[in-house]
């Protein structure tokens, strides 16, 4: 086991680092050095977006650790979501789940060890393990056996000692140097909240939620934006590009909550500009969501996509389009006031000319009145 880093000796992480994925370019951006858990229940594309980053990410060598995988996908994973590509600049460590804990453990503790040698050598490496989950189900066996009480949902104390131990390891030290960890966990349930999940969050810079539902709906990769997070894009990117992030997904969450609404026909067009304007642009954030599993978006050109420079999607949120649905609230308003101030206007006249009968009305009884007395 490889000795712990200084924590003085790091350097701070602000490169980012391109993956080639769209939305995680533009929304959830990497920092070279970062490490980050892709958080997912069974069957919604972990290994296929491991497999995506692998073949487009810019990094200069990857490490990939198959830990407590079925013994069939190992060859399938290299065949086909890693691929030709993938494979020329990668190094595969597999410890099936019929190999014992120990060989299981010891697996992912020898991918890190490779990739802080390529780290020493200056290079940036993208650490890939899948999953976290199978590892600390190892550590768990063992610390059984050594008679360890069981705890939280049965996963012993040592389980939660193990992962800090392994997953510092990565990010960036004196060196030139980097590591960028990607580590899977395999939430029971499609809970979030579970042991392993809640603590591998609290120690990484950032985790991925692969949603079940847009899996379900076909949409690939089933990243849900609006839970997913990177502590660090704050450090690599624009102001100009986090607005637009920022607005990107103040519009999808806005769509979200009126969702049901928008669905059965309830909501009203016009009652409220934002959710107007959400409705509009959904088609279009849902295409820059979407990626196909052979398509490599570089740093640019995602950005470029989320601004809406770029010839192809037009999902940019600008100042003037902000400008432009204030406007239109003022002119509302404005003509609101016009109402109010006709509708006062009217009523005053009404007044008025309702005064002016009773008058007339009077003048005549008084004449009347006058005629019967003479």
């Amino acid at each position: 086991m490889g000795s712990p880093i200084n924590p003085l000796e790091r350097k701070r992480l602000n490169e980012p680092l391109d993956i080639g994925i769209r939305s995680i370019n533009g929304l959830l951006s990497f920092a070279k050095g970062q490490r980050l858990g892709i958080l997912a229940g069974t069957g919604v594309g972990k290994s296929v977006l491991m497999g995506m980053i692998a073949r487009n990410t810019n990094a200069d060598i990857n490490v990939i650790a198959l830990i407590g995988e079925r013994g069939r996908e190992v060859r399938e994973f290299i065949d086909e979501n890693l691929g030709k590509e993938g494979l020329k600049r990668s190094i595969v460590i597999a410890a099936a789940s019929d190999e014992p804990p120990l060989v299981r453990l010891r697996g992912a503790f020898i991918a890190t060890t490779i990739a802080e040698y390529f780290r020493d050598q200056g290079q940036d490496v993208m650490l890939m393990m899948d999953s976290l989950t199978r590892f600390a189900l190892a550590q768990r066996e063992i610390g059984l056996s050594a008679g360890e009480p069981p705890t939280t949902r049965g996963f012993t104390p040592s389980v939660f000692s193990m992962l800090p131990k392994l997953l510092e390891r990565a990010g960036t030290s004196s060196s030139e140097g980097s590591i960028t960890g990607l580590y899977t966990v395999l939430v029971e349930g499609d809970d979030l909240n579970e042991p392993i999940s809640d603590a591998v969050r609290a120690i990484l810079d950032g985790h991925i939620v692969l949603s079940r539902e847009l899996a379900a709906h076909n949409h690939y990769p089933a990243i849900d934006i609006l839970n997913s997070i990177s502590r660090l894009m704050i450090d690599v990117v624009t102001k100009e590009h986090q607005g637009y992030s920022m607005r990107f997904k103040d519009f999808l969450a806005t769509y979200k909550s009126a969702e049901d609404l928008i669905n059965i026909g309830a909501y009203v067009k016009g009652s409220n500009q934002k959710i107007d304007m959400a409705i509009e642009k959904y088609d279009e954030m849902i295409a820059y969501l979407k990626q196909d599993i052979f398509e490599n978006y570089d740093w640019r050109t995602s950005l470029d996509q989320l601004q809406g420079d770029y010839g192809g999607l037009t999902v940019g949120f600008r100042f003037e389009t902000i400008l432009r649905l204030n406007k239109n609230k003022e002119d509302l308003l404005q003509k609101d006031r016009g109402q109010i101030n006709t509708l006062i206007q009217q009523q005053k006249d009404s007044k008025s000319f309702i005064h002016e009968v009773m008058q007339n009305k009077k003048h005549e009884l008084n004449q009347k009145k006058r005629k019967i007395s003479i």
